[in-house]
């Protein structure tokens, strides 16, 4: 017998939200990898600079420095490029975007080059097919019907008349 699509996505994000759960419990034990001499030095920054030197104290993994990066402080297969949500990041730069999206285990991510306009396009169609939006914009502003959306651009359009 074989299984719906619905009960298989349902399944996947079961398995999903307890890999993420590890990955939590794994984030805690993980170090902070600091760049070499960072502490000593003011003019270094502690982002992660891989130690190469020959008699390098940190390279050779020497007992009291702080350790390197490795493979092993990896976290689990299935929770890695997830969302800390548990959803799968999509990008949607236009509406036709989100009739790809699976609403139970993908979100959407609007662009950064999308303008207001279809950013509320994409919001509308989002909420009808019940998609989780990422970076749904802080600006209250944005009109929440088509009919508003008709009319903000009757405004705009007599606007330009009147400039002309």
């Amino acid at each position: 017998m074989r299984k719906t699509k619905k009960e298989e996505s349902i399944k996947k994000l079961e398995e999903r939200k307890k890999a993420l759960k590890t990955r939590e419990k794994l984030k805690k034990k993980k170090p902070d990898f600091v760049r070499q001499e960072s502490w000593r030095y003011i003019r270094l920054k502690e982002n992660w600079r891989r130690p190469k030197g020959l008699d390098n104290k940190m390279r050779r993994k020497i007992k009291g420095w702080p350790s390197t990066v490795n493979t092993g402080y990896r976290g689990p297969k299935k929770a890695r490029g997830l969302h800390p949500s548990g959803y799968e990041e999509v990008i949607v730069r236009n509406v036709d975007d989100l009739e790809k999206i699976n609403p139970v285990l993908q979100a959407a991510r609007i662009a950064h080059t999308v303008g207001i306009k279809k950013r509320a396009q994409i919001l509308l169609r989002a909420k009808e097919k019940r998609i989780h939006v990422l970076n749904p914009p802080k600006t209250p502003e944005i009109p929440t019907e088509t009919a508003e959306l008709e009319e903000t651009a009757e405004k705009l359009e007599t606007v330009e008349e009147q400039t002309r």
